[in-house]
């Protein structure tokens, strides 16, 4: 098992930026293929992007391609989510989740997916 912490989350206006991070501890991070989610009240969580194993492959939710990068810090055992450009649309907790499995390439969009989860950061965006 992989134990996940995000951070960096916080309140940032309409434009600007914030670097997410999900820190994982036990193994490395790199063995999983992890991805970001995010959950505003109401709604479910939604995927906003993924990173695969070893070259790391990657893909984003059509609503942040183009502002938003993930990328993997090996030395650190992080996984990292730069978010620019934001807006009010982005405010979320935004959770990070670590598989082993071999997911169809349809469930690696499922929460329900991910055996390690994080705990959440809160991420707001003021007009």
């Amino acid at each position: 098992q992989v134990q996940l912490v995000e951070s960096g989350g916080g309140l940032v206006q309409a434009g600007g930026s914030l670097i997410l991070s999900c820190a994982a501890s036990g193994r490395s991070i790199s063995q999983y293929i992890t991805t970001w989610f995010r959950q505003t009240p109401g709604k479910e969580r939604e995927f906003v992007a993924t990173i695969g194993r070893g070259h790391a492959v990657t893909s984003y939710a059509g609503s942040v391609k183009g502002r938003f990068t993930i990328s993997r810090d090996n030395s650190k055992n992080t996984v990292i989510l730069q978010m620019n450009s934001l807006t009010p649309e982005d405010t979320a907790v935004y959770y990070c989740g670590a598989t082993l499995r071999h997911p169809y390439n349809s469930e690696i969009y499922r929460w329900s997916t991910y055996e390690n989860l994080g705990q959440g950061t809160q991420v707001t965006v003021s007009a």
